[in-house]
């Protein structure tokens, strides 16, 4: 576009020639306001707390809090945050109609290896003021988190990204999101393929099928987000980096007979550091090109 300074071609000239409204070249986005930011943080402790609360019950628990919402704007707010109240109903998830759908392959399954199955999923992260979507890809069978990555906007490219890095750590036999665009997308499902990764997705309805993930959430959200203010992206990394590192070699998980997800993960090996340990499961990652 040339500067609206330039007389000989007008403004409204130019948005014709390109195809671009008028109201398109001059629209400047606003960015989220100080009462949003803050129903925000509240939807999303009561969400942790209580995540079987839909639109018409978070809109009455922010009334009974003294703040004067709308359905319509808890609706809008969930929507960005990426909440949906987990109960069993028709559809879950926002899928994108054309991306290919596969099915649930971990029903009745015995995980009784690492790598033999891994998980992703997104969550909402707040910030001082405002937010960011972090990802997390998880071993089943210890609870290690291979990899993880935060970002400003949904896109698939942060999902890919931590895939990616978590490829170069070892392979999963299969590989289980939910039906999200971010996983379904033709980038993510082909690397996994390229890989020789068996895909399985979330059955709708089924709000349980992706269940370790979903309390990893609210360990991270409980133990590190909710004791933190982060003010930045950047100091939001550097916060996760150092929970993640607590959360897969110090913190002792009763559920792994108080061991540490690293100590399950790498087992005999696990005496060495992660950077070490992470080095000798090369040799089953898969070749990136």
């Amino acid at each position: 576009m040339i500067k609206p300074g330039n007389l000989r071609i007008p403004v409204s000239r130019q948005c014709e020639l390109v195809g671009l409204s008028r109201a398109a070249y001059y629209y400047r986005p606003r960015g989220i306001d100080s009462f949003n930011v803050e129903l925000m943080r509240f939807i999303d402790e009561q969400y942790t707390r209580t995540p079987f609360y839909g639109v018409p019950r978070m809109t009455e628990w922010l009334r009974r809090q003294g703040h004067q919402v709308n359905p319509k704007r808890v609706r809008r707010l969930m929507r960005m945050m990426g909440l949906e109240a987990v109960y069993p109903r028709p559809c879950l998830s926002t899928p994108n109609k054309e991306h290919k759908k596969y099915p649930y392959l971990l029903r009745r399954l015995v995980i009784d290896r690492p790598d033999l199955a891994w998980s992703a999923d997104i969550t909402y992260v707040r910030l001082a003021r405002g937010f960011v979507y972090l990802v997390a890809i998880m071993d089943w069978f210890s609870r290690y988190v291979v990899s993880w990555e935060v970002s400003t906007s949904l896109e698939a490219e942060f999902c890919l990204s931590a895939l990616e890095r978590a490829l170069r750590l070892s392979r999963p036999g299969i590989f289980n999101t939910d039906q999200g665009s971010q996983f379904t997308s033709a980038e993510f499902t082909g690397l996994l393929e390229a890989c020789g990764i068996r895909i399985s997705m979330d059955g709708r309805g089924r709000v349980w099928d992706n269940i370790f993930v979903e309390r990893l959430w609210r360990t991270v959200k409980y133990e590190e987000v909710y004791l933190k203010s982060y003010e930045t992206v950047r100091e939001t990394r550097k916060g996760l980096s150092d929970y993640f590192r607590f959360y897969n070699t110090e913190r002792l998980h009763a559920s792994l007979d108080y061991r540490t997800p690293h100590e399950v993960y790498f087992g005999p090996r696990s005496d060495q550091n992660p950077e070490q340990a992470g080095s000798m499961h090369l040799k089953h990652a898969c070749i990136l090109s």
